[in-house]
């Protein structure tokens, strides 16, 4: 409880760990070169037999948010493995506690991530999450780049 209201304003560019295990890393940077109020936190850090990981979110946005396009790009040991792309804030009935927060909020928020029943081989993962205010993409509200490193293999 105590990690969801403590605030770090994070270095741009600086690396800050989710969670290491034996078969797990997973840490982020910040694709931009401003500081956030921002942080995020992963449990169990485990990609073995694993359903769902429960995810923490907070954030104080410098902008509302009223429209959220979240485009994330996935690679696996240096070759693009993924792209997608999920509109999460529209301003019209958002299910999402993200949607309708304003410059300046504190947004806490948690969530379940059900990705990881997917078996992930052995390798390097980066990930980029990009959050976006308008459709076209051109106004950025947040960018992370996720490295994960799976010491293991799943099966």
């Amino acid at each position: 409880m105590f990690g969801l209201f403590f605030f770090i304003l994070f270095t741009p560019g600086v690396s800050e760990f989710i969670c290491t295990s034996s078969d797990l890393e997973m840490s982020y940077t910040f694709c931009d070169s401003t500081d956030h109020a921002f942080t995020f936190n992963l449990t169990p850090c485990s990609t073995m037999n694993k359903s769902v990981w429960k995810a923490a979110l907070t954030w104080i946005p410098r902008s509302d948010i009223h429209f959220l396009k979240i485009v994330f790009n996935v690679w696996y040991d240096g070759a693009k493995a993924l792209l997608w792309k999920e509109l999460l804030c529209s301003g019209a009935d958002d299910e999402y506690s993200v949607c309708g927060t304003l410059k300046g909020e504190t947004l806490v928020s948690t969530f379940d991530i059900k990705g990881s029943r997917i078996k992930f081989p052995k390798g390097n993962y980066s990930v980029v999450v990009q959050g976006f205010s308008d459709d076209s993409e051109d106004n950025m509200l947040l960018c992370l780049n996720f490295t994960m490193i799976v010491k293991q293999d799943a099966f």
